[in-house]
């Protein structure tokens, strides 16, 4: 079920330890593209979609259970999402996971890590990103966006479980933990200028 809430979550939302989450923005430049949804998901099949009006950023509960270091936020591409939150929001998302570097790291044999391609290959299930480039600054938004936001986030906790597995088949499982908790530092490097240049390059 798709529950949409327009500036915060409501109060009293309990997503327990692992929640789901991606953004949807204006496009691609965090500094220039503004936010304009959250969604999240407990994984057992509610998801919960955070509707933005333009400079309405206060949102005290999302911004709280995005701190809440007793809960992981589990993204796809996490840095950008982390990034956007950050620049519109105020707050640094934490703890997280992503499962775009535990792909990365686990699936060396493949160049496919796009959550399409991680939803059929690991899970088997077909999903449509169609309604990716769509406006998501609209004040009303299409059931084919709410759909396709919805499903952003339905199927991370079934990745998750896949991914820690080939992971610590593979013995990568401490090098992805120190990864997802450098991302709060590369995304901030997003945001101060750095998106691209190798700062650990001679």
């Amino acid at each position: 079920m798709i529950h949409l809430h327009k500036n915060d979550l409501p109060a009293g939302l309990n997503f327990g330890p692992i929640v789901a989450v991606d953004t949807e923005t204006m496009g691609l430049n965090p500094q220039r593209d503004r936010l304009c949804l959250v969604q999240l998901s407990d994984g057992k099949g509610d998801a919960h979609l955070v509707q933005f009006a333009k400079g309405q950023y206060n949102a005290p509960n999302l911004k709280a259970l995005m701190v809440n270091n007793n809960v992981t936020k589990l993204f796809h591409f996490a840095r950008f999402d982390m990034a956007s939150i950050m620049a519109y929001m105020g707050v640094m998302t934490g703890p997280v996971y992503c499962t775009k570097i535990a792909s990365r790291l686990a699936r060396t044999f493949t160049d496919r890590h796009g959550l399409k391609d991680l939803v059929k290959d690991l899970l088997g299930i077909e999903i449509s990103k169609q309604q990716q480039s769509s406006d998501w600054g609209s004040g009303d938004l299409s059931k084919e966006q709410l759909d396709y936001a919805a499903s952003d986030v339905a199927h991370l906790h079934a990745l998750k479980t896949k991914l820690d597995v080939m992971l610590q088949r593979e013995g990568r499982k401490e090098v992805a933990e120190a990864c997802f908790a450098f991302l709060p530092v590369r995304a901030a490097l997003d945001l101060a200028g750095w998106p691209e240049a190798d700062i650990f390059a001679h």
